[in-house]
C-alpha cells in the first residue's frame, strides 16, 4: 500500500513510507548542530536545574532522587514541546555567538534584536511568521527558566519591537482543512487489507470518531501501565470503545461509539487489526515487518499519522481539483479533529467535550465554515 510510496510535498521534500526511519526534519532542522563542547555546556547547564541546596551534603539517596525529580521536571512538558525548546535554544546560542555575545544572562535588548532578525532575515534565512517568533520566545523563556533564570516578555525593548512586528506582518492563521465524512471514507477505501492496511485504517477512523490529536492516537495502550510511555488505554465494549487519555488539559476519557457499517466502524476496524497483529499488550498501533505480514513491538512515531493522511488524501483523489502540492499543505494530523468538530450533527457541548476543550470557543475553532450565518443578527436586529 503505502510501502515504497513518496510524494513530493509543498516545500520540495518527500512523504516516504512510515514505516521507514523516524529521522524527522522539524521546522527548526537547518539550525547548524552545536560543537561538542556547546552540547556539554547545555546539557550540564539543564542538568543543573534541579539540584541539591548548597549547603546539604549528597548522598546516594538524595542523588537518586535527584534523578527522579529531573525525570519529573522533564515529564512537565509534552516530548515535542521539548523538542521544540531545545531547537529553540540552540538557535539562539548560536546566534548569540555570531553576534559576539553570550545567551547568559538574558539581555533584553539582545532579545529584541534577535526578534527583529527573526522578522526581516536577511540573506538565505527566511523571515518568521508571528506565530513562529511567539513560540520561538515562549521556548526562550523556559530555557531561562531551567537555568534560573527570568526572562520579562514584558520589557519594552522585546514588546515593543514584537507588538511593531504583529502590526507589520500578522496575517490570519492558516488552518488545516477539516477532512469530511465522504473524504474519510475515500481514504480508507485507498487501503488494502492486509495487516498494515488493517492497521492504518483503524487509525484513520479512530482518529477521525475520536476528534484525536495524532499522538494520542499512537501513544495509546491495551491496557493501563502497560508501557512507561503510555499516553492512555482503551476498553471495548458492546457499544463500542473507551479510551482514557492522558492530554494536554489532563486525563479525560472519549467515548467512540460502533458505526453503521463495518466498512466505516472506527471500533470494527481497531478489533479488527488487534486480533490479526495479535496484539494483546502495550501498544496498540506498532510498526509491522517489511513484507508487511507481523506486528513489530515499536511503537508507531506520531508523524506517521499525518504521513498517512497526506498518502491517503492523495491516492483517494480528495480535492483532486487543486495542485498537489497545495492538497498536500491543506491537510494533517488536525484534519481529523477539524473533520469531527465540522461533521458531526450534535449539541456543541458533545463536540467540546470529545475534542477535550476547555472553552467552547475553542471548539468553534475547529469548526470550518459550519456556523456561517446560522444566526443572522442582522434580521435579528430588524433589518
Amino acid at each position: 500500500m503505502l510501502k515504497n510510496m513518496s510524494s513530493i510535498t509543498n516545500n520540495g521534500t518527500k512523504i516516504e513510507d512510515s514505516d521507514a526511519s523516524d529521522a524527522e526534519i522539524s521546522s527548526s532542522a537547518s539550525y547548524d548542530s552545536l560543537d561538542s563542547d556547546e552540547h556539554d555546556e547545555r546539557t550540564s547547564r539543564d542538568r543543573a536545574s534541579i539540584a541539591l541546596p548548597a549547603h546539604v551534603a549528597g548522598s546516594g539517596a538524595l542523588d537518586r532522587l535527584i534523578d527522579t525529580a529531573r525525570d519529573y521536571a522533564e515529564a512537565s512538558t509534552a516530548e515535542n514541546t521539548n523538542k521544540a525548546y531545545s531547537a529553540d535554544w540552540k538557535n539562539f546560542t548560536r546566534w548569540c555567538r555570531l553576534k559576539g555575545t553570550d545567551p547568559l544572562p538574558p539581555s533584553p535588548e539582545m532579545v529584541g534584536l534577535y526578534v527583529a532578525d527573526l522578522a526581516a532575515a536577511t540573506g538565505k534565512a527566511p523571515a518568521l511568521s508571528v506565530s513562529t517568533i511567539e513560540r520561538r520566545l515562549s521556548g526562550l523563556a523556559w530555557n531561562y527558566r531551567q537555568r534560573g533564570f527570568t526572562l520579562d516578555r514584558k520589557d519594552r525593548h522585546i514588546a515593543t519591537v514584537l507588538a511593531g512586528i504583529k502590526r507589520k506582518h500578522a496575517r490570519p492563521p492558516v488552518q488545516k482543512e477539516a477532512i469530511l465524512p465522504d473524504d474519510i471514507q475515500a481514504m480508507v477505501a485507498t487501503l488494502p487489507y492486509d495487516l498494515r492496511g488493517l492497521r492504518d485504517r483503524a487509525i484513520l477512523l479512530l482518529g477521525y470518531a475520536g476528534g484525536l490529536r495524532r499522538s494520542e492516537i499512537v501513544s495509546l495502550d491495551v491496557h493501563k501501565d502497560d508501557t512507561p510511555d503510555s499516553g492512555g488505554w482503551m476498553e471495548i465494549f458492546e457499544g463500542g470503545v473507551l479510551l482514557t487519555l492522558n492530554a494536554k488539559t489532563g486525563w479525560r476519557e472519549v467515548e467512540v461509539g460502533r458505526g453503521s457499517s463495518d466498512q466505516t466502524c472506527p471500533v470494527h476496524a481497531l478489533e479488527q487489526w488487534l486480533h490479526f497483529a495479535k496484539i494483546d499488550f502495550g501498544p496498540v498501533f506498532v510498526r509491522t515487518s517489511r513484507d508487511g505480514k507481523h506486528a513489530l513491538e515499536t511503537r508507531l512515531s506520531d508523524k506517521h499519522v499525518a504521513r498517512l493522511i497526506k498518502a491517503t488524501v492523495l491516492k483517494s483523489d480528495v480535492r483532486s481539483d487543486l495542485p498537489e502540492a497545495k492538497r498536500l499543505a491543506m491537510f494533517s494530523g488536525h484534519s481529523l479533529r477539524a473533520g469531527l468538530a465540522s461533521s458531526a450533527e450534535v449539541d456543541e457541548r458533545y463536540v467540546q467535550k470529545q475534542l477535550g476543550h476547555a472553552s467552547a470557543e475553542m471548539t468553534r475553532r475547529y469548526q470550518r465554515r459550519r456556523d456561517r450565518f446560522r444566526v443572522n443578527l442582522t434580521k435579528a436586529a430588524g433589518l
